[in-house]
């Protein structure tokens, strides 16, 4: 799949990274001991020269996987050399680029996960990743309810203290009509109801391209899940095994997710309603270091009508198109393609999953994909309007 990269391409893109935009610039006698690495490596910075096509990732067979760990050993102890010897202004410069190339490695790390998982499900062996025991569920679902929220401005966006991407921001007011949230997201086996009514099959719940893609495509069933003797299995990074019922879906698109929210007459959030529920709310969830790697079932009370698993777990579609916010603008030069280039057919997600790093996430964290991406960790919360 064109969107899956190869292990070790993530290890010399994520060091790439810091050559091009820190020792390149702030290190003037510095060489690249391999040039062309500058191609293989660069992934979608125009500014930065050519690159190598991506859905050919696959086939780079050199530098081998030991080559790519002695580039990184050398990138790193050259950053550490530079840093130790930089005056006080120069740092000054250094560090915020430095940081966001620690956040950039970590969003590759979340990649690591997801593109492991997508590359051992094409081996009819099913490999396991990492054995893990899967937290026991509760014998039945816990039971949905929808969390009220009145019409209100709220303040949107990342104010400033700490990092942030600049896609985050410029931090605006914005007016937020009243809503209603679903306490946790949709679990396999209600998602399971859709199915068994014929949702796949019934275009009226459809957008119109979310139709045509599952015609071309051929869903009948979320990323991972095969039918087998009458029954659904799902591949995990910890094995092949039966669909649970009570955790949440995932590996769905934004078209199954809108579907399934039109079938079950709600809809989807937007991403202001979400992160004005969010606001308040403890940053706590299943994360990539609870090593995991897969969203659990809730284990709240079944008249607990707070929300929940707004955090980790899965990340969760809204129907906001991914845009720029009043006032932004790209930054100059190659990192200004960062985000802002992406400002395009893509939808905004929110919260994390169990393959996100707990540091990185935040609660104005604007993720984005294309409606009809299902190899991330992405499940379905609904919203309703007021009756």
């Amino acid at each position: 799949m064109p969107d899956v990269s190869p292990t070790k391409w993530h290890l010399a893109h994520t060091t790439w990274f810091f050559e091009t935009f820190i020792l390149k610039r702030f290190l003037p006698v510095y060489r690249a001991e391999i040039p062309q690495y500058a191609y293989l490596f660069n992934s979608y910075y125009n500014a930065a020269g050519d690159m190598h096509r991506r859905d050919l990732r696959g086939l780079i067979s050199r530098p081998t996987v030991k080559e790519a760990r002695r580039y990184r050993a050398s990138i790193d102890s050259h950053i550490a050399n530079l840093l130790s010897a930089a005056e006080e202004k120069l740092l000054d410069e250094i560090e915020p680029i430095l940081i966001l190339g620690i956040h950039h490695e970590q969003q590759h790390q979340e990649l690591l996960v997801t593109d492991i998982k997508h590359v051992f499900a094409q081996n009819p062996l099913y490999p396991v990743f990492r054995k893990t025991n899967i937290d026991i569920a509760p014998p039945k679902p816990t039971q949905l309810h929808f969390v009220d929220f009145d019409e209100k401005i709220v303040e949107i966006g990342h104010d400033g203290s700490g990092f942030s991407y600049d896609n985050e921001g410029p931090r605006h007011r914005a007016l937020v009509p009243g809503f209603s949230l679903a306490s946790r997201p949709i679990t396999n086996g209600e998602f399971l109801e859709f199915i068994e009514a014929g949702g796949y099959t019934r275009p009226e719940f459809w957008l119109s391209l979310g139709w045509t893609t599952v015609s071309e495509q051929r869903w009948q069933a979320p990323l991972y899940w095969v039918k087998r003797d009458g029954a659904w299995w799902q591949f995990t990074l910890s094995g092949f095994r039966p669909v649970d019922e009570t955790e949440p879906v995932t590996h769905v698109s934004y078209f199954e997710a809108d579907a399934f929210a039109n079938w079950n007459g709600a809809r989807l959030p937007r991403e202001f309603e979400w992160e004005y529920a969010a606001s308040d709310l403890p940053i706590e969830g299943i994360f990539v270091e609870n090593k995991q790697f897969h969203p659990r079932a809730p284990t709240v009370s079944g008249q607990d009508r707070h929300l929940h698993q707004m955090f980790g777990d899965v990340w969760e579609w809204t129907r906001s198109a991914y845009s720029s916010y009043p006032g932004y603008r790209a930054a100059p030069g190659a990192l200004g393609e960062y985000n802002g280039k992406f400002m395009c057919n893509q939808y905004v997600l929110r919260g994390g999953s169990c393959a996100t790093s707990r540091s990185h996430i935040r609660r104005t964290y604007r993720n984005f994909f294309q409606p009809e991406k299902r190899w991330q960790f992405t499940g379905i919360r609904l919203a309703r309007d007021p009756a």
